[in-house]
């Protein structure tokens, strides 16, 4: 069996960056717990505004950052931070935008109404990772996505960014939790995901009344592996999975190290299948 050496995380909780959640603790310590086994990582996630960029020592990395990106017409400016845990000996790279993240949390302002561009924040972390580790010359062979904020990844991935050197041939896997947002996305969406190598016939999951739940699907659709990352999930989106027969690793309910290893093997085992001679 041939090994996966890098993995490339897309995280949209981490620990101690926002409070303790499931995928805030899976976030922190599962890219510890593989790179400890060996493995090559790097992670990301959004830089959320209830994120203190003075605490947490947050600091710009003006070779990656400058970019912008074109969502509706509009140009958005990306903006790389970094930051370090220390104890886990691995660095945190933050997508950050003004009119998306700053002074904005997860899905919903104070008074718990959610954001009315959450579509257009989940096309800008996207692209945002994917353009960064092109940037950083960087070829995981696998790419583990967490959470709503990360499921675009997967399409962009396998389409807009295929022939890329940086991902040619990555496998994707996507964790499915309990999270999610209510409101439906904006019926354009399906347009304003949109890049080059992304065409109407890429995008049947999406449909003027998507949610978290089609999204979600959308992502199946161009991933090569499932994780069941909680106990309570969506059963039609598992079944929508079942469909594609693609690797399902079910929930491990028995601690984070049965967890760690169960994810250190279904890599290996997804890398393996996409490459067997």
């Amino acid at each position: 069996m041939s090994k996966a050496k890098k993995v490339l995380y897309i995280a949209q909780e981490i620990m101690p960056y926002l409070p303790e959640s499931e995928m805030a603790a899976n976030g922190r310590n599962l890219p510890q717990a593989i790179q400890e086994k060996g493995k090559e990582i790097r992670t990301f996630m959004p830089k959320w505004g209830t994120i203190n960029e003075r605490r947490n020592q947050l600091h710009e990395v003006i070779r990656l950052s400058g970019m912008n990106l074109i969502i509706d017409d509009t140009d958005h400016p990306l903006i790389i931070k970094v930051a370090s845990i220390q104890a886990a000996r691995m660095q945190v790279y933050f997508i950050d935008n003004d009119d998306y993240f700053t002074g904005r949390k997860l899905v919903s302002d104070e008074e718990g109404v959610e954001y009315d561009d959450n579509d257009a924040r989940i096309i800008f972390f996207a692209r945002g990772v994917l353009e960064t580790v092109k940037k950083l010359r960087w070829t995981p062979e696998v790419v583990h996505c967490h959470g709503w904020i990360s499921a675009l990844a997967p399409l962009y991935i396998k389409k807009a960014f295929a022939e890329e050197p940086s991902f040619r041939n990555s496998k994707v896997i996507f964790s499915l939790y309990e999270d999610s947002f209510k409101n439906p996305l904006s019926s354009n969406f399906a347009e304003l995901l949109k890049l080059e190598g992304v065409q109407d016939e890429d995008l049947q999951a999406i449909s003027e009344e998507s949610n978290c739940e089609t999204l979600s699907k959308l992502a199946i659709d161009y991933s090569d592996g499932l994780i069941i990352n909680s106990a309570q999930v969506s059963q039609s989106v598992v079944d929508y999975a079942r469909t594609k027969n693609i690797p399902i690793l079910e929930y491990v309910g028995e601690g984070f190290e049965a967890y760690a290893e169960a994810c250190n093997q279904f890599y290996d085992t997804i890398w393996d299948n996409g490459n067997e001679e």
